[in-house]
């Protein structure tokens, strides 16, 4: 009884609720569509990830960004074997020659990518933070006891959430 009231109850708020700002993301997040060919075919190497000129901030750059892409990794600034087999993860999730280095294309794709996907997310949030109500903090309020559960229990709460228990 109690899971048919709850299957109701939320079949009424997605049926009431505005779909296109309650659903899921339709944010593109296929980034390889409009990326330039070129890129995939250029291996990268240890050269070519030298005249990128990354420095160490710069290296925690590229493992930050990573990191918020799902391609976790150690943000110290040190390209050591962990973060080359990221790299590697992340070149072949994207097409690339999985070499473990960076190359200038890819480093400007990665960068674009991380931009575009935490543009996404932020966008995100601020829809959803206007539709969650705001929390009720501090003391006094009413207080509910458990058991009387059932329609009983439902319509009672409900009720004396309205008028207040006194």
């Amino acid at each position: 009884m109690r899971v048919s009231i709850l299957a109701l109850f939320v079949l009424g708020i997605l049926v009431s609720a505005n779909v296109a700002k309650a659903g899921p993301s339709t944010t593109d997040r296929d980034l390889q569509a409009s990326a330039d060919p070129a890129i995939f075919a250029d291996e990268a190497t240890q050269e070519t990830e030298d005249q990128i000129g990354l420095d160490k901030a710069r290296r925690r750059d590229v493992q930050r960004r990573m990191t918020r892409l799902g391609f976790d990794t150690k943000i110290n600034g040190k390209f050591d074997d962990r973060t080359r087999a990221v790299i590697a993860r992340w070149q072949a999730a994207r097409g690339y020659p999985k070499t473990g280095y960076l190359n200038t294309l890819q480093h400007q794709a990665l960068l674009t990518e991380s931009v575009s996907v935490a543009n996404a997310s932020i966008v995100d949030s601020d829809k959803s933070d206007g539709d969650r109500p705001a929390r009720r903090h501090g003391g006094g309020g009413a207080h509910h006891h458990r058991g009387g559960g059932g329609p009983g229990g439902l319509i009672g709460g409900v009720v004396g959430g309205l008028f207040g228990r006194r």
